[in-house]
């Protein structure tokens, strides 16, 4: 039986410690997901990520989008991003993901993977723009694909499939203290969007 066919508890936190990780399962039916999934692909705009290793320019196959209420910038690998406002279908589902997570956020970092072939390596999202141990809401739409954490002392391993129009969510002191990432695999031919909602907290000058 696959993990995903069985029934989730939101409040289990999936990491044994150092962290909390939350997984709700489907928190969207599949018309609604079906229909957000078509919507974001349309209407999002898209480009290839970059980023900067060892003074280069690195172009990924993968796209992304960078939403706010604000235009906030968003620095990671070295690339600033300023992001644009929110579109009609973001908004809707950032709403249900608030009710659902009692949390808030304030802008959503969008990545488009079109094939199992695309993934993203071990990284924790610890950038000094973003709320210190703020919750973070992945959301995915699309093709389901493994999700894992490494921890980053004991480098235990904890993995979890996430399905079309699920929710996980990362929190406490989840990103101090271990990695996640999407690995790539050749089971997987078809698109998955994956959305992540979270706090961007504006620099006092």
């Amino acid at each position: 039986m696959k993990l995903f066919d069985e029934p989730f508890d939101p409040n289990k936190n999936l990491l044994p410690y150092g962290g909390i990780v939350n997984y709700y399962g489907r928190v969207f039916d599949a018309d609604t997901a079906n229909e957000f999934y078509g919507v974001l692909l349309k209407e999002i705009e898209w480009e290839n990520d970059k980023a900067i290793i060892f003074g280069k320019e690195i172009i990924t196959k993968r796209k992304v989008a960078w939403y706010g209420q604000k235009p906030f910038s968003y620095t990671y690998s070295k690339v600033t991003k300023r992001a644009k406002p929110w579109t009609p279908a973001l908004k809707a589902i950032k709403e249900q993901i608030e009710e659902t997570s009692g949390e808030t956020y304030n802008s959503c970092l969008l990545n488009l993977y079109h094939s199992g072939d695309e993934g993203m390596a071990w990284h924790s999202d610890g950038e000094k723009d973003l709320k210190k141990d703020g919750a973070i809401a992945s959301v995915s739409f699309g093709a389901e694909r493994k999700f894992a954490f490494k921890h980053k002392e004991s480098k235990e391993k904890v993995e979890v499939w996430l399905e079309h129009g699920s929710l996980l969510i990362m929190a406490g002191t989840c990103q101090s203290y271990w990695l996640h990432r999407l690995p790539p695999t050749k089971k997987v031919n078809s698109p998955r969007v994956n959305l992540t909602f979270r706090t961007i907290v504006e620099q006092k000058i």
